[in-house]
């Protein structure tokens, strides 16, 4: 056991092809030098441009993971991938919180791959707002967002002081500012301007993005710097290869 790194835990899918979930996720955690532990939601069948098959893991199976790794080990931060239900979510967040009320979340809001399997569909906007309320930031792309709240841009909810969390909403399907991020917290917006101005898609992304913010997190960085080292990260990721599939760099 490290003694000198912090511990983060990625809660998500196993993709076996590495570009996503778990494996995506502790990649990054070990780039960044944090301690990384991984508890699957799912297994699949999937490459990095098609998805085949979903085995669902358990809630029960992936709670009792939770409080014997909690036990173990002084997580500093999670991150969370794909789940079944908003259900299964609360349980999971609920469980975290209760263990270890300072540990942060991290919620990816995976709704469907990137090759157009979906996993999540939103059934109760209350349900969902409780659940957020336990989560510390939520990273959807502009769809995932108005999924979650069909009236976010519309009706400016952020200043309505209604949302329940903080949200990096992803820029890389806002057409009109391709590539910035906006950080929405309770007192603010925050602007992630790009860095560079061509990009090559990446499979699994969403999962490299917010597994180098909950790693940032774990190290102790707060909200916004975290998500501006996870930018930086991602840029080079994105263009790390040509193909689909990235490397991690420092």
């Amino acid at each position: 056991m490290s003694k000198n790194r912090p511990f983060a835990l990625s809660i998500a899918g196993l993709d076996p092809s590495g570009g996503a979930g778990i494996l995506a996720d502790t990649k990054t955690f070990e780039q960044h030098q944090v301690q990384g532990l991984a508890i699957s939601t799912a297994n699949t069948i999937q490459t990095d441009c098609k998805f085949y098959e979903i085995e669902w893991t358990s809630l029960d199976f992936v709670l009792r993971s939770i409080k014997k790794l909690f036990k173990n080990y002084p997580v500093k931060s999670v991150k969370i991938g794909i789940v079944p239900s908003f259900f299964y979510l609360n349980e999971v967040v609920s469980l975290i919180k209760k263990l270890s009320p300072n540990t942060l979340i991290v919620w990816d809001t995976v709704l469907k791959s990137s090759t157009g399997f979906e996993f999540l569909a939103i059934e109760n906007q209350s349900d969902l707002q409780q659940t957020l309320s336990k989560i510390d930031l939520i990273t959807p792309n502009y769809e995932e967002i108005m999924q979650l709240y069909p009236n976010f841009i519309a009706e400016k909810l952020w200043v309505k002081n209604e949302l329940p969390t903080a949200i990096l909403l992803k820029g890389g399907h806002n057409h009109t500012a391709l590539g910035t991020d906006y950080l929405f917290l309770k007192s603010n917006i925050i602007e992630l301007l790009p860095t560079k101005i061509n990009f090559r898609p990446k499979h699994g992304s969403g999962c490299v993005l917010s597994s180098a913010i909950t790693a940032n997190l774990a190290l102790g960085y707060d909200l916004k710097t975290a998500c501006l080292e996870a930018k930086i990260y991602i840029e080079k990721y994105l263009n790390s290869t040509s193909t689909l599939i990235g490397h991690h760099y420092v």
